[in-house]
């Protein structure tokens, strides 16, 4: 793989990255933490809708709410976020957290799906560059139908990934098809 080609990659995905932890940040300022009291399985299904939503855009190629798919993946990364720190955080851990230790807390997350996103590349190229975004958009459903099968089973698995490895997968997913959006912008 070029050089050029993974440092555009990585500075692209950090751009994307940037938007969605800014726009983390500000909700969390505005309602704090109050997402915490959600279920794992709520937040996986607000990333469902989120998905949904953006394949009958995809379909119907109306816009009915005028909010932008943009924000949809957006919101999806950030759910997804959210989902990883909930599974580390114990039952009986304060629902609110400071808004220093959260936003260190996502960019750990980041990070971990960054290098997730580097290690996988190396083996598959760049072929995300290559694929429709409805495509990406179908990956995402499949990955959150996964994970709505893990926790109907209670975690109980004979040979899959875990819930951690579906989230993961699920940010370099939306963070791919918010580079390919802003691709087509330009």
């Amino acid at each position: 793989m070029e050089t050029k080609f993974v440092d555009k990659t990585l500075e692209q995905y950090d751009h994307a990255t940037n938007q969605c932890k800014s726009i983390f940040s500000k909700k969390n300022k505005d309602y704090g933490s109050a997402w915490r009291i959600l279920r794992p399985s709520s937040v996986t299904d607000q990333i469902f809708i989120k998905a949904n939503r953006i394949r009958t855009i995809e379909e119907s190629g109306e816009n009915q709410v005028g909010e932008s798919v943009d924000n949809e993946y957006i919101g999806i990364v950030n759910y997804c976020v959210m989902a990883l720190i909930q599974l580390e955080k114990d039952d009986y851990e304060p629902e609110e957290i400071a808004h220093d230790e959260l936003i260190a807390s996502y960019d750990l997350k980041i990070n971990e799906a960054k290098d997730l996103m580097q290690t996988k590349n190396a083996d598959y190229g760049e072929v995300w560059r290559d694929m429709r975004r409805s495509s990406i958009t179908d990956l995402i459903l499949m990955k959150i139908l996964r994970l709505k099968q893990i926790e109907d089973n209670k975690g109980e698995l004979l040979i899959s990934e875990g819930p951690e490895a579906n989230y993961l997968d699920i940010i370099n997913y939306a963070i791919f098809a918010l580079i390919k959006i802003e691709e087509k912008k330009q």
